[in-house]
C-alpha cells in the first residue's frame, strides 16, 4: 500500500534516451553490395524504452519525471525538446559533453522489427545520476533496458528500488532484450528482487528464467519475488500474481507499427494501479495503452489518452 502522504511526481522513469530513425516498409531488408532500395518512409521520432513509456504515460495523465543520460549534441537537444513538449519533466537528464546521444535504426514491417542500436551516452547512466529526493518524491519508480545499462546502472539499481520502495514507491523492471545473450547477471537478480513488478514479453521471459517454456519461466521469476506479468503481442498478457494466474485479451486491432508496444503497455499498466485498479484491470489498461499505441509509425505516434485507453480496456477478456 501507498502511504498516505503527498507525492510530488506519480512516476520516474530510469533508462534510455535516443533518437529512433524510423525505416517503414514492406521489405525493409539492406541490400548490401551498394544497392539502394525505396521505402514506404522514414522519420525521427521519439526513442529508448524509457523515453517511449514517460511520454506514454504523460499522455495518460501521469506527472512523470525521466532520468536519462544524452549527449550535448542535436540529437540530446531533439530528445529533451520532444520530451518536454509532451509534459515530461527533462530536468533529471543528465547531458555528457564527452559522448553521444544514443542512437536506434528501427526497420519495421508491420509487427515485426530489427533494431540497431548505438548506445552512446545511454550506457553511461549511473545510480549516482539519479536524485535520492526525486526517488523519496515518486509514487512509483519504473526502469527501462537493463541490459543496455547493465554496467553503469545495473549495479545500483537494486539499492534504488529498495529506497524508492522505504519511501513508499512500488517499483517496476522492463530488462528488454538482451544484445548480448548473456542474460544471467547477479546485479540483475537483486534488482528483480527488489522490483514490485516484472515486465517482460514471452522470449525475455524464458531466457530470463533459463527455462523451457513460458509457464516454467513464470513460476521461477514468481519465486524470485515480483508479481510478473508477460507480454504476449497481440495475443495479450498473462499475468502471475503469486499462485494465481490468468489471461487478459482484447479484440484484435489493425497494426501499422509496433514499435515501443511494450513500453505503451507498460505505462498503462502503471497508470492503472495508481489510479486504484486491481491488477488484472490495470493489465487490460496497460494491453489497451498498447495496442492503440500501434495505429501510427513510432513508439509515441499514437500514444492513446486515458480516454481512448479505457474505453478500449473496457472490451478487455479475463480468464
Amino acid at each position: 500500500m501507498l502511504s498516505r502522504r503527498s507525492f510530488g511526481v506519480d512516476l520516474v522513469v530510469l533508462g534510455d534516451c535516443n533518437p529512433d530513425v524510423l525505416v517503414l516498409g514492406s521489405d525493409v531488408a539492406p541490400a548490401f553490395g551498394q544497392q539502394e532500395k525505396l521505402v514506404d518512409g522514414i522519420s525521427l521520432v521519439i526513442g529508448g524504452s524509457a523515453a517511449i513509456t514517460a511520454v506514454a504515460a504523460a499522455r495518460l495523465g501521469l506527472r512523470v519525471a525521466l532520468v536519462a543520460a544524452v549527449g550535448a549534441d542535436p540529437a540530446g537537444e531533439f530528445m529533451r525538446d520532444q520530451l518536454a513538449a509532451e509534459g515530461v519533466d527533462v530536468g533529471p537528464v543528465v547531458v555528457r559533453e564527452d559522448a553521444p546521444t544514443g542512437m536506434t535504426v528501427a526497420l519495421s514491417r508491420g509487427g515485426d522489427r530489427a533494431i540497431l542500436t548505438a548506445p552512446g551516452a545511454v550506457a553511461s547512466l549511473t545510480a549516482a545520476d539519479v536524485p535520492a529526493s526525486l526517488l523519496a518524491d515518486a509514487r512509483h519508480v519504473h526502469a527501462s533496458s537493463w541490459f543496455l545499462l547493465r554496467d553503469c546502472l545495473g549495479p545500483g539499481l537494486a539499492a534504488l528500488f529498495s529506497a524508492a520502495r522505504s519511501a513508499g514507491a512500488t517499483t517496476s523492471l522492463d530488462t528488454n532484450w538482451d544484445p548480448s545473450g548473456r542474460w544471467a547477471d547477479p546485479h540483475l537478480t537483486a534488482a528483480i528482487a527488489q522490483a514490485s513488478l516484472l515486465l517482460p514479453n514471452e522470449a525475455e521471459a524464458v531466457r530470463l528464467a533459463g527455462a523451457g517454456d513460458l509457464d516454467g519461466a513464470v513460476a521461477a521469476l514468481v519465486a524470485a519475488g515480483p508479481r510478473v506479468v508477460v507480454k504476449l503481442g497481440e495475443r495479450g498478457a498473462l499475468c502471475a500474481d503469486g499462485p494465481v494466474r490468468y489471461r487478459v485479451s482484447l479484440p484484435p486491432v489493425t497494426a501499422v507499427d509496433a514499435t515501443g508496444a511494450g513500453d505503451c503497455f507498460d505505462a498503462g499498466l502503471i497508470a492503472g494501479l495508481l489510479d486504484g485498479l486491481d491488477l488484472s484491470q490495470a493489465v487490460a489498461l496497460g494491453c489497451a495503452a498498447g495496442a492503440l499505441s500501434t495505429a501510427a509509425a513510432g513508439g509515441t505516434g499514437s500514444a492513446p489518452s486515458m480516454a481512448a485507453a479505457k474505453e478500449l480496456a473496457a472490451a478487455a477478456r479475463i480468464t
